[in-house]
């Protein structure tokens, strides 16, 4: 037997399938939204949906945007000479919040991990290459999570960037094994880009 009403029993359990929600903070969310005002809950429901109708991939760098090219491509005053790879829009914010970084990004989308059987062209190695190829560029910064897979992306991105004759940095180790970029403070990933060292 159901515990409460149709209608709330489903927005626990479409709140609960949300990462890092069980069923316990689902529970409270959806009450919270049930005392919310109407337009309060129509304002949430509707930015809800604006991120599924509005938010693409970014033509240049694959970021998310709502513009084509993104912001960060558009902007005039960052370094056109200098990329930094990152796995995902998550990676991005971070080092962004950092405010080191004036440069341009590339986001691959993932890693390459056989064992889930994710290969090179599943992510966008292709399109960063075409854009190496057509830009000038004089480092390539490869920001992947300290993981195996993030690590065996970098070796391979090493190899195919060093063949048309760009340097290539790894941003240091600050970050310990195993973590992820976007977890990171700020203090930590600044060092780790100031501390790059050429592969």
């Amino acid at each position: 037997m159901a515990l409460h009403a149709k209608p709330i029993d489903h927005l626990i359990e479409a709140l609960s399938r949300l990462p890092g929600i069980g069923k316990k903070t689902a529970s409270r969310l959806a009450f919270y939204i049930l005392r919310s005002s109407p337009s309060e809950a129509q304002e949430l429901a509707r930015a809800i949906l604006d991120v599924k109708e509005k938010i693409h991939l970014c033509s240049t760098c694959f970021n998310l945007t709502d513009e084509d090219p993104c912001r960060i491509c558009q902007d005039e005053r960052r370094s056109r000479e200098i990329f930094c790879v990152v796995e995902g829009p998550n990676d991005l914010i971070a080092i962004e919040n950092t405010g080191v970084f004036n440069g341009r990004y590339h986001v691959l989308h993932g890693t390459i991990s056989p064992l889930e059987g994710v290969g090179p062209d599943d992510i966008k190695i292709k399109e960063l290459m075409e854009r190496l190829q057509k830009e000038k560029i004089s480092e390539v910064i490869l920001a992947t999570n300290p993981t195996v897979e993030g690590g065996a992306t970098a070796l391979y991105l090493t190899d195919l960037i060093k063949s048309l004759g760009v340097k290539v940095t790894r941003i240091a180790y600050g970050i310990p094994m195993g973590s992820e970029i976007e977890y990171s403070d700020g203090m930590t990933l600044s060092k780790a880009l100031e501390g790059r060292r050429e592969i």
